[in-house]
């Protein structure tokens, strides 16, 4: 049996590879433990994808991370959480993200490890 932690992963890796932005996909996998309606969390979520709307600024798994501590009132943790998705994946900047990991690069293994990290502080 998978762990919850396991199982947040696979439903963020499977929202994003089914259409869901990273932010989206990041802050759906925790939709259960949000005191608002998954699809209000879905709308509010919409535009921090891909950089900020494209705009390949601070990375949608990172917004959707700072988006989920926000609304379980746990905005302390979320410093420690960016710091270390930074260590793990080099940058917590979407253009420096794609360009340091190439055009095989995919963002859903970027949408895993913040889904990790957030179900490590978390759960």
């Amino acid at each position: 049996m998978q762990s919850e932690i396991e199982q947040r992963v696979q439903k963020a890796r499977e929202l994003h590879a089914n259409g869901c932005n990273c932010c989206q996909a990041v802050v759906m996998a925790y939709a259960d433990k949000l005191p608002v309606d998954a699809q209000s969390a879905m709308q509010m979520a919409q535009p921090f994808g891909r950089g900020l709307s494209g705009l390949k600024q601070t990375c949608g798994c990172v917004n959707g991370m700072a988006m989920v501590c926000g609304l379980v009132n746990q905005t302390m943790m979320f410093k420690g959480l960016a710091t270390q998705f930074q260590e793990e994946q080099g940058s917590i900047n979407c253009f420096e993200l794609l360009k340091n990991h190439g055009t095989n690069h995919s963002c859903n293994d970027l949408v895993a490890c913040a889904a990790r990290l957030m179900g490590e502080s978390i759960l």
